[in-house]
């Protein structure tokens, strides 16, 4: 069995057997029924407490007089994500700034999570969370590329000409696919090695130097939530194009 954090052992001695229930039910079946929620699971669901409280904190302290630091704070994520969104999506980029700004928090968090406590980890750095994120992606943009255009959005994959129409369709179904694996390689490799290289450091010069790892750790977590979000943007900007 896989070494439990402090959560996901007080989670599994909780939960296991309801768990393995619902697992059965869909016909999956544990490699480890005594523990079957892992750790990322267990880090996920800190993230999404630490969010949850984020938000309701903006909402209980809006003020228009008296503004304090999470409203701040609030509204400078908000300008930043809506100017990302704007100039990438341009009209109509208000419906999905709310996406993108919970995206980029949420994988933002959870790339530096590993960094706040030896008890925590980075749930991106397991391959499952960055492939569920980006399949949340590609199902939200397909959905809204059908919203926009309706069947017409199938002109985005038949590409300018009728006679080319055989041969451009399943690339095109390829480069989508491919997409999910841009998103997933790219977010899983940069955090399972920034957390490896971290621990190596950590483990043959415990003093001094791992600080330096440590702020590059730091800086590639911000970055690949960043270009995360950034992608994400620039493929619903395609999806909701009205000149395929």
């Amino acid at each position: 069995m896989p070494p439990q954090l402090f959560l996901t052992s007080f989670l599994n001695s909780f939960l296991a057997g309801p768990v393995d229930k619902l697992l059965a039910l869909l016909h999956i079946t544990p490699r480890f029924p005594e523990a079957p929620i892992p750790n990322s699971v267990a880090m996920e669901l800190i993230v999404f407490l630490i969010l949850l409280g984020y938000f309701v904190a903006v909402r209980v302290s809006l003020s228009v007089e008296n503004p304090g630091v999470v409203q701040h704070l609030a509204e400078m994520t908000d300008e930043f994500v809506s100017g990302q969104a704007e100039q990438i999506i341009g009209h109509g980029f208000e419906q999905f700034t709310n996406y993108l700004t919970v995206i980029l928090l949420f994988i933002l968090l959870s790339n530096l999570l590993g960094l706040l406590s030896p008890w925590l980890e980075s749930p991106t750095a397991s391959v499952a969370v960055p492939l569920g994120l980006a399949l949340v992606t590609f199902v939200y943009y397909h959905y809204h590329g059908v919203r926009a255009n309706g069947f017409g959005y199938i002109k985005q994959f038949l590409g300018p000409v009728w006679w080319l129409y055989w041969l451009l369709f399943p690339i095109e179904i390829i480069s989508h696919l491919a997409r999910i694996l841009s998103l997933t390689v790219r977010l899983y490799a940069n955090m399972f090695a920034g957390d490896l290289l971290t621990l190596a450091f950590f483990s043959l010069i415990p003093i001094g130097v791992p600080l330096v790892f440590l702020g590059l750790h730091l800086g590639v977590a911000v970055v690949q939530a960043y270009v995360f979000m950034l992608l994400a943007a620039i493929y619903l900007s395609l999806a909701v194009a009205h000149d395929h």
